[in-house]
Formats: C-alpha cells, structure tokens, sequence
C-alpha cells in the first residue's frame, strides 16, 4: 500500500510561488530533481492506462501535495455523468489522496462518444438543475468536494437568464460544491463577451473560491475588422492582462493555491518553475492590497 507524505504541507502556495501542472514530458525531471514548487495539478485521465507514469506520479505524490482537475467527467452532459469513467477516476484519487478535486462548468460527450473539447452551457434554473444533479453524483462517488472551474467564453445563449456569477453561485449553494476560479479564462471571457473581469469576480460568492487558476491565450481575428478574439490555448506564458487581474482575485479571495496550467508547446521545467516564482510576486502585491483595505 502506498504510504507517501501526502498532505505534509499545507497548501498555500502564495507563500512559495504557485502549482504547476504535471506533465508527462517532465515527470521523469520532477522525480529526479523536486524543483522547488508547492503542489503539482494532474489530469487523472493521462495516468488511466500509463502504468509506468501512474508509478512516477506516486513518487511525486511522496513529496508533494497533488490536485486533480478533471477533463473528462462533463457535468454538463444532459445524458448524465458516466459512471464507469468516475470509477477509473477514483482510482487515481484513491491512490495519490489529493488535496483538491475539480473539473469544469461544460459538457465533452454524447452518445457515448467523448469529445475533445469543453463545450458551453446555458446559464438558467434547468440546466441548474441538472448540473447540480451530476455534481452531487460527483461528490459522491468521490467522498469529497468537487471544485468548478469558470469556462472560456466565446459565444452566449439566448436561453441564459442567469449571469456566469449567478449560475455558479446557484450550483454552490445546490450543492455544496466549491469553486476554481481560472483568471485567464475570466480575462479573455471579458474580452469576447464585453463584460467587466473585475466586477465578474466581485459577483463570486468569496467563501466558496478554493483555487485559482492562470494559462496563456492567443488572439486570433474573428472576422470582424479591428475585432480580436483570445482563444484559451495553454499553449504560451501568462500575459500582463491576466497578472494584473489575479492580482486583484487575490486581494478579494486571499491566499489561495494557484496553477499555472501549459497543455500545449510546453516549454522546459525551468521555465514554468520560474513562472511560478513570478506569480509569488504578483501574489504578494495582490495581499497587499487586501490587507490595505481591511486595515
């Protein structure tokens, strides 16, 4: 049985820069050299059927804490949650014991069929209620709190009659659930959809914002003369835009475990280790300012 030091820290990476996501092309490099990060993220998914990699992630996870953000559990489907994919998943979990759990606010199958992508909802009491269902299957399959991260938005729905805050705050207080706040994907979202990033994550119900999320984007043209779309890639390092706004997440959530996510064009591990040391500061200037105000 795997006896590893799981949970030897506390999880509050601000005070050591942030998280990174673990990756298959570093693990090797992780095991042998434990750069100096507080906590790596995992997608349980790229371990299902890679034993030798689920064998390195159990000694990265002697030595770290280790989250796990889903991708392919999808919430959102209207077909309902697929059981026999959370069982799989709670193998990894039962195996690392990771200190936080989480997915995202989207669905990725039909009929059976899983999908590359995380695709959008509409925000009403409906699909509030079937949400809510699924993630309570979640929980319980899990014996845990499920975290839910904000998507990237691109296009919204006639149907909606609900604001992002407002959807996310019903499923909080349907299920008990808990909330990944992902900057970036609120800085572009504001971008795309003309919104206020500020004012979005004032909307957030605070008590309920457990992680924060950071990634890279790129601007593409979206057909409109003088129109830029961002469109969430993982594939670049974070932009001043989303520093600065994690800064002012964390003056209105405090100390929070952060990620910086890269899924695509993954650079060295020096590199997002020192990008890491880069949202220490960005952290420290954001606590600042909150102990500013309540002073």
């Amino acid at each position: 049985m795997h006896q590893g030091g799981r949970h030897m820290t506390s999880l509050q990476p601000q005070q050591a820069g942030a998280g990174i996501g673990l990756r298959l092309p570093h693990i090797a490099e992780v095991v042998a050299t434990s750069p100096p990060v507080p906590f790596f993220e995992i997608h349980p998914e790229t371990f299902l059927a890679n034993p030798h990699a689920t064998e390195l992630l159990l000694e990265v996870a002697d030595r770290y804490p280790v989250s796990v953000h889903t991708v392919g559990v999808s919430v959102g489907s209207a077909e309902g949650v697929d059981a026999a994919h959370l069982a799989r998943v709670r193998k990894i979990v039962d195996l690392i014991d990771p200190v936080l759990l989480s997915g995202h606010v989207a669905w990725s199958t039909h009929a059976g069929e899983y999908l590359n992508d995380l695709l959008p909802l509409p925000y009403n009491s409906v699909t509030a209620g079937i949400l809510s269902d699924h993630i309570q299957q979640v929980q319980d399959a899990f014996g845990r709190p499920y975290l839910l991260e904000n998507p990237s938005s691109y296009i919204g729905f006639g149907a909606s009659t609900m604001t992002e805050p407002e959807f996310l705050a019903e499923l909080v207080a349907r299920t008990g659930c808990r909330l990944l706040c992902d900057v970036s994907n609120v800085y572009l979202s504001a971008h795309n959809m003309g919104f206020d990033a500020r004012r979005y994550l004032e909307a957030l119900p605070p008590d309920a914002v457990a992680e924060l999320h950071l990634g890279g984007f790129e601007p593409e043209d979206d057909g409109e003369p003088g129109r830029t779309l961002l469109v969430d890639t993982h594939g670049s390092a974070i932009a001043a835009g989303p520093w600065e706004l994690y800064e002012y997440a964390v003056s209105l959530f405090g100390a929070l475990p952060t990620l910086i996510e890269r899924d695509n064009d993954i650079p060295g591990l020096t590199t997002l280790v020192a990008e890491s040391r880069t949202a220490r500061a960005h952290a420290q200037r954001g606590l600042e300012h909150r102990h500013a105000c309540a002073g």
